[in-house]
């Protein structure tokens, strides 16, 4: 269900794109540094979206990698406490009467 959604909400923003790019297709000029340039509006505005989007992914990739890093510690100290436990209910109880 989860992945119907997201399949349907990404259909959704690529029809959105589509009729945006239809709506802004006057050629602008884009001035740098070494020249000046004749593009598209639409395409100004989604190259600048997609740079904005990698450099966001760019910018948390530190994050979501230590918590990647904290994740396998936890599995590995939940792993011992495990191996404990178990080791643990395998020892003979001995009365001391």
């Amino acid at each position: 269900m989860k992945r119907m959604i997201s399949i349907v909400f990404m259909l959704i923003i690529i029809l959105a794109g589509i009729v945006f790019a239809v709506l802004n297709s006057t050629s602008v000029e884009l001035k740098y540094y070494f020249g000046v340039v004749q593009v598209p509006l639409s395409l100004i505005i989604v190259l600048s979206i997609i740079a904005g989007a990698l450099l966001g992914i760019l910018a948390s990739m530190g994050q979501l990698l230590r918590a990647r890093r904290n994740i396998a510690r936890l599995k590995r100290s939940v792993h011992l406490a495990e191996k404990e436990v178990t080791n643990l209910r395998t020892i003979p109880i001995k009365d001391s009467h």
